[in-house]
């Protein structure tokens, strides 16, 4: 009796509401845990734990359920579509990933060590004058596309003009000493196929950045996100920004080489076959192959080399379109400025760069 006469004292309120959890659950509403708020802090405590516990406890099912219908799965991964499909992810993801993580090295060196002011000593204060000298810099950067976008994320926290660190973007996958060099060794016995790749690529780079400068809105472009660090000394912000851009741009490249994966599988070879006779559906058919395949700008020379059937000009296209913008590339613009961003910068860069690619083939090809 000492008990249920408190416990109206205390709050009538809460006595009624201990009883309908009383009748709901079978406990008795007149005991200490119901009427203790620190009992009820500690259920919730309790489905807290019940919901972190969801992740191990599914991850768990799955690994039960492929023991139990190994077989099956075993036979469906030994098709030969399947067995495509895993090529092409595996190569993209082995290709990629070590520039990704050279690219979030850059990318925290730049947020926790360069200060704010070099890059506005380093760089024109007029953003349309900036923009040239941010995409030829990209010819500094030994790294693929991967590498450039958290790059260039970190060059726009750090108040690098927008149209600049594009223009790097773009530019620094395509025009690097690495890929240059990839470039002549494929292509031995075309050394003017160096030159057209990089002054296409610059061209394309600049001209985007320029075009951002005169038409970009601000709400299209997301702020990069950053994982606050503040209080950390330099090395501890140094390794949480790597572990936080690896983790948020890892995920991106996944997806993109699990679709460029998928399409590769489904997409017949004989189609390539009937496009290469005819002068501009072989462009346009290269250029979408660039972008479905998501081939690193390292690699990327020597799948061009071994399309014999197609122009120089339709494979200059291969090679300028695909670091620019190809599947993982848009994801993972899309994962660091918003989707928003990348739905208007990806279309607007792939036809800059047919058009272009096209126009300097036939003048230097």
């Amino acid at each position: 009796m000492a008990i249920t006469n408190r416990a109206p004292q205390d709050s009538g309120e809460r006595g009624d509401a201990g009883e309908g959890r009383g009748r709901g659950t079978g406990t008795d509403p007149g005991g200490p845990a119901d009427t203790d708020p620190g009992g009820n802090a500690g259920a919730g405590r309790g489905k807290e734990e019940a919901r972190y516990l969801n992740s191990p406890l599914l991850l768990t099912l799955l690994l039960l359920t492929a023991v139990m219908f190994q077989d099956p799965i075993r036979g469906a991964l030994a098709a030969p579509v399947m067995q495509s499909w895993m090529t092409v992810f595996v190569a993209v993801m082995v290709q990629a990933l070590p520039f990704l993580v050279l690219g979030v090295l850059l990318s925290a060196a730049i947020a926790v060590f360069v200060p704010p002011s070099f890059f506005a000593r380093a760089l024109p204060k007029h953003p349309a004058l900036a923009v040239p000298v941010a995409g030829a810099a990209g010819a500094v950067l030994p790294g693929c596309e991967c590498a450039s976008v958290p790059v260039a994320g970190a060059l726009v926290r750090r108040g690098v003009t927008p149209a600049a660190a594009l223009a790097f973007l773009l530019s620094a996958p395509a025009i690097n000493p690495i890929v240059l060099t990839a470039t002549a060794v494929a292509f031995p016995g075309n050394p003017e196929m160096v030159l057209a790749r990089f002054v296409a690529s610059l061209l394309v780079a600049c001209s985007m950045g320029w075009l951002w400068h005169r038409l970009g809105r601000t709400d299209w472009l997301r702020p990069p996100a950053r994982a606050s660090h503040e209080g950390q000394g330099r090395g501890a912000a140094f390794w949480g920004s790597v572990r936080h851009d690896v983790t948020h741009a890892g995920g991106f490249l996944v997806i993109g080489a699990m679709a460029a994966a998928t399409l590769k599988a489904v997409v017949p070879a004989q189609w390539l076959s009937l496009a290469a006779g005819h002068p501009v559906l072989s462009v346009l058919v290269l250029a979408a192959l660039a972008v479905l395949l998501s081939i690193c700008s390292e690699a990327d020379a020597f799948v061009a080399a071994s399309l014999t059937q197609f122009s120089l000009t339709a494979r200059l296209t291969f090679l300028v379109v695909g670091p620019m913008i190809d599947l993982k590339l848009f994801a993972m613009q899309a994962g660091t400025f918003g989707r928003a961003f990348a739905l208007r910068f990806a279309p607007a860069t792939f036809a800059l760069a047919v058009v272009v690619s096209a126009l300097t083939g036939t003048a230097l090809l």
